[in-house]
Parts: C-alpha cells; sequence; structure tokens
C-alpha cells in the first residue's frame, strides 16, 4: 500500500469530526451520519453536498481500513518531508531549497528510488493500481442453541459494492478508460538524474494509468457504490460468546479491479434457562430429593436435544457433586463434549403426615451425629494448644 499525494494534504479526522484517538466503530458512526446527512439522492443537483459526500467517503476509505488508517498517521507525522510543504509539491521544502518528492512511493520506498530501486514495472502504482476492498465488521446476536448446532443465517450489510451502473469501471456508460498518454499505464513518471533515480506520480492521471474522460454518474469515477446487500453467512457449530468469525471475500468491493476485503462476524449468545458452557462441554444442575441422594437410582437428565437421558446415582451422593455424561455436549466436525451434571439435593418445605412419620423415624434409628468429628477435632487442638 502506497500514500495518496492527498494524505499530506487533507485531515481526514477533521473531515469525519472524529478525534485522532477513535475508535473504529466511532468512525464508522460518524461516517454513516455524514453520508446520510449529504448523500446525493437526498440532495439532487446540490453540488456542495455531493462534493461533501464524495470528501466524506474518501476519508472513510482510509480510516475506515486499519491499515491504512496506520500508513495515513505515520505520514502526516511526516509533515513536509514528502514534498508537499512550503514551496508545493515541487517547491523548495527546506532550507538549501531542495525537497525530495516522494509522491505515491511513500517515505519508505525514499531510499529505494534514490539508489534506482523504485518501482519499473509495468502496471499502475499501489496508488491507482488494483486496491484491496475494505474489511468489514458485522455483529450477530445468537441463540444459545444455534450457536451450539451452527446454522446459516443473512446478514443485512451497507457495503461499497461494484458500481451497477460501470460494473467498477468508473467510466460512463457508453465510454471506457483509456490509457494514460502520459505515464504509459504506470501511474508514475521516472526522474533520472544521473546517481538518482525519483519517482512521482502521474500529474496526467493523478497514478491510475487510465484516464476517465467521462466519469460514472453513480460512482464518480470509483468504481465502488455504497449499497445494502445480503450475505449468507455460515456459523460453525459450537461458536462461543464474544467469538469473532472470519468470511474471506466477503467484505467491501476492491477498487481498480482489486480483491474484496474479508467480513468480520462478531457472535453475541444469548444465555439459555438451564444451560451454560464450560469449554465444549456443557452444564447443568439438576435437583434430586432426599431418598435419591441417600439410596441411590436412576434419574432423568435434560440434554440440548430434547431427549433426556438416564444417570444412575450412587447411594449416599453428595449435594454439589460432578457426574459426566460423556459425548452430550457441544458437537464438533472432530469432537465432541460431555454434559456435566451437577446433583442439588432438594430439602422439602413441607412435609405430610406420612413424610414426617418416615423422617422421625429413620432419626430415632440414627445414631451419632456428624458434627460429632467437629468437637473432636476442636478438642484436640484445645490440648495441643495446652501442651
Amino acid at each position: 500500500m502506497a500514500a495518496q499525494r492527498e494524505w499530506y494534504e487533507k485531515d481526514y479526522y477533521k473531515v469525519l469530526g472524529v478525534p485522532e484517538t477513535a475508535t473504529p466503530k466511532e468512525i464508522t458512526k460518524a461516517y454513516r451520519a455524514l453520508a446520510r446527512a449529504n448523500h446525493p439522492d437526498t440532495h439532487p443537483g446540490d453540488a456542495a453536498a455531493e462534493e461533501r459526500f464524495k470528501e466524506v467517503s474518501s476519508a472513510y476509505d482510509v480510516l475506515g481500513d486499519e491499515e491504512k488508517r496506520t500508513e495515513y498517521d505515520e505520514v502526516r507525522k511526516l509533515g513536509p518531508v514528502g514534498g508537499f510543504g512550503p514551496g508545493g509539491p515541487n517547491g523548495a521544502g527546506g532550507p538549501g531549497g531542495f525537497s525530495f518528492n516522494v509522491g505515491s512511493e511513500g517515505l519508505g520506498d525514499l531510499l529505494g528510488q534514490m539508489f534506482g530501486r523504485g518501482r519499473r514495472g509495468g502496471g499502475a502504482s499501489s496508488s491507482g493500481g488494483p486496491q484491496r476492498g475494505a474489511d468489514v465488521e458485522a455483529r450477530l446476536t445468537l441463540d444459545f442453541v444455534d450457536a451450539a448446532r451452527g446454522l446459516t443465517t443473512t446478514l443485512y450489510l451497507t457495503t461499497d459494492v461494484q458500481c451497477g451502473t460501470c460494473h467498477g469501471s468508473g467510466a460512463k456508460p457508453g465510454t471506457s478508460p483509456k490509457v494514460c498518454s502520459r505515464c504509459g499505464g504506470r501511474g508514475v513518471i521516472d526522474d533520472n538524474q544521473g546517481f538518482f533515480s525519483l519517482s512521482s506520480p502521474c500529474t496526467v492521471c493523478g497514478g491510475r494509468g487510465v484516464v476517465i474522460e467521462q466519469a460514472c454518474p453513480t460512482c464518480y469515477g470509483t468504481g465502488v457504490e455504497k449499497k445494502q446487500r445480503e450475505v449468507q453467512a455460515r456459523i460453525p457449530a459450537g461458536v462461543a460468546d464474544g467469538q469473532r468469525i472470519r468470511l474471506k471475500g466477503r467484505g467491501a468491493a476492491g477498487r481498480n479491479g482489486g480483491p474484496p476485503g474479508d467480513l468480520f462476524v462478531e457472535c453475541h449468545v444469548t444465555p439459555h434457562s438451564l444451560f451454560a458452557r464450560d469449554g465444549d462441554n456443557l452444564t447443568v444442575r439438576v435437583p434430586v430429593t432426599f431418598a435419591e441422594a441417600a439410596l441411590g437410582g436412576v434419574i432423568d437428565v435434560p440434554t440440548l436435544d430434547g431427549s433426556p437421558v438416564q444417570l444412575r446415582l450412587k447411594a449416599g451422593t453428595a449435594s454439589g457433586s460432578r457426574h459426566r455424561v460423556r459425548g452430550k455436549g457441544i458437537a464438533k466436525p472432530k469432537s465432541t463434549g460431555d454434559l456435566i451434571v451437577t446433583v442439588d439435593v432438594q430439602v422439602p418445605n413441607h412435609l405430610n403426615d406420612a413424610q414426617r412419620s418416615a423422617l422421625e423415624a429413620f432419626a430415632a434409628a440414627t445414631t451419632g451425629s456428624p458434627r460429632d468429628r467437629l468437637y473432636t477435632a476442636g478438642s484436640s487442638t484445645t490440648s495441643g494448644s495446652e501442651a
């Protein structure tokens, strides 16, 4: 990626009305508000609104792309060193009246240009050649069961798409872009000065390598337009809350024949009334009676697919104990988790006469107390202290 000439001159943060520390979400929010307010469809014939819309779109094209934004911030810190300081692009930029014109190659290629290693091959420079489309972020709220099983759903997005009027060429229907006669389609002009070999963007085509004599009325020569679109997304089984899924090539359309960006889907899973997750394992709490815990037996346990399974409890099962039912957790293509059952022994709040009689008989038949060991332990501790 190379810096555009206008990066040295325009403050895109000011265009969008956001600080330089703005988060990607804040930048997107500001862009959408300004784009709606200045869209040509809502201001037909208003040249000022149309120009403002193009300016806002250009700003978001840079700040809305993480890689471009990083390079833009670095370029802005360089100030006039890129040849766009006092004296203009071709004027004197330093005390000695000399300034390197970095142009579309960026400061990172300056030394390479000085020693003849600048770009010289065929094709347009990166400023006007094929540009990868921006990555797009989307948020999806999933039901717990759908997240566990996986599903195919439709996402509704507003992104850059190939212009439907010019089919991405940027030229008015019935016309086509023409190879720039000045640079021969390379997008750059070389200035060989003996030991130095400097390159600068072609002033005729602006670095694109082609000239659009009549711009498309829909996309204004960019080859892309903002549009709502539907994207079919396959969410894999077992997606976790907060997980980001990458859908390659489903982002914004590229420019000048470049590839599309990627779509990143951030998943948010709603809680379930019975089940929770521990990695690929499902967890559930199941109440049992005092008699079931004391005598043991077989109980029914719910599963996520709705078909209960049977779990055998040993006699004397303690409240809070955990039991594993294998293969009833999150099912993935290569592995399946388990169902972890926590037993909660329920103490009845109300007893009928038969239950009370039975428990009184049980109490009468019980010898000793489970608290005896507490007093025994306390006594031995005290004796040890006195000794």
